[in-house]
């Protein structure tokens, strides 16, 4: 019981602190939770400000009287959009005086996020890279439209725009990325064959070896926050990045571990310093090779790759 005397909620469990059931609207909530959060953090590319928009939701959805609600989940996902441009913006003006390249927050993800192709391809390191190119509102309506299939009325609505022009928006916005995606379908087998084959070059001091997996104008980047030491500019060029790569392993005092795991629905690379987690390393592959490498060191973007993150369409 709370000091009012009324039973407290919990929006993660669905269930009364007392044991009871959950009213329908938290009951709502916690059904859609997981969709909730994959659209806040496909506008964000953090997953700190998503669990920030989906408290704020949770405050007005709690105010809404659910006679008037003739679907739930739409009703969920335009408060969320809502919530979620009005902290785009401010994330914005943050990263201005970010120390830097910023880069999306990654998420170890379940494995069924993997198999869902279309869901894994909107959140990979690559696609909210592309996506950070976007307005908000044209993010919005490009993630609305093309990753959660919503009819152009009901993102008009979260977005307060006429349907007339969230169909222009999702025309510019889908010519936009589509200049800018990735080129060619890569299988996770392909994929995983070609982090293995960066993993033992790294290890071995094969800078032959890293070459050959490297596309000519691969792009490293890396995002320290301010906090970790990371290249404070794209780093361009298969040779440049073999280089830099191997000679920052070279020089390393303490004792290195570099694991696969599964990051924004893909395999990444887990950089580990005498069993600390230091990097999260993402790729993205063009024609078969590695075109850009992501390295997040911030450790305050790091939190989310200690336990799995479930994210749904």
């Amino acid at each position: 019981m709370s000091e009012n005397g009324s039973h407290e909620q919990d929006t993660t469990t669905g269930t009364r602190a007392g044991g009871g059931q959950a009213d329908p609207a938290t009951e709502a909530f916690v059904a859609h939770r997981n969709l909730l959060f994959t659209v806040a953090y496909e506008m964000l590319g953090s997953a700190a400000d998503a669990e920030d928009v989906l408290q704020e939701t949770w405050l007005r959805w709690a105010g809404v009287d659910l006679a008037t609600v003739r679907d739930r989940r739409a009703y969920l996902v335009r408060i969320t959009t809502r919530q979620a441009l009005n902290r785009l913006r401010t994330l914005g003006r943050r990263k201005e005086s970010y120390v830097g390249e910023w880069l999306p927050e990654p998420l170890l993800t379940t494995p069924d996020v993997a198999e869902d192709v279309e869901l894994a391809d909107s959140v990979s390191m690559a696609m909210m890279l592309v996506m950070e190119t976007l307005t908000p509102t044209e993010r919005a309506v490009f993630v609305l439209r093309e990753v959660f299939d919503l009819g152009y009325d009901e993102i008009a609505e979260a977005v307060d725009k006429s349907p007339a022009a969230v169909r222009q928006t999702a025309h510019r916005a889908r010519a936009h990325v589509a200049a800018r995606r990735p080129r060619g379908v890569v299988s996770r087998a392909e994929s995983r064959d070609a982090l293995d084959a960066f993993q033992r070059a790294v290890r071995t001091g094969d800078l032959q070896g890293l070459l050959d997996i490297l596309a000519p104008d691969v792009v490293l980047l890396g995002d320290g926050g301010g906090i970790k030491q990371a290249v404070l500019r794209p780093v361009t060029g298969a040779d440049k990045v073999a280089r830099l790569v191997l000679g920052g392993m070279v020089k390393l005092p303490v004792e290195m571990s570099m694991d696969p795991a599964q990051v924004n629905g893909h395999p990444a690379l887990v950089i580990r310093l005498d069993g600390e987690l230091d990097t999260v390393v993402a790729v993205r592959f063009d024609d078969g090779r590695i075109s850009g490498l992501y390295a997040v060191r911030n450790p305050e973007k790091l939190s989310r790759m200690r336990r799995e993150t479930a994210l749904r369409r």
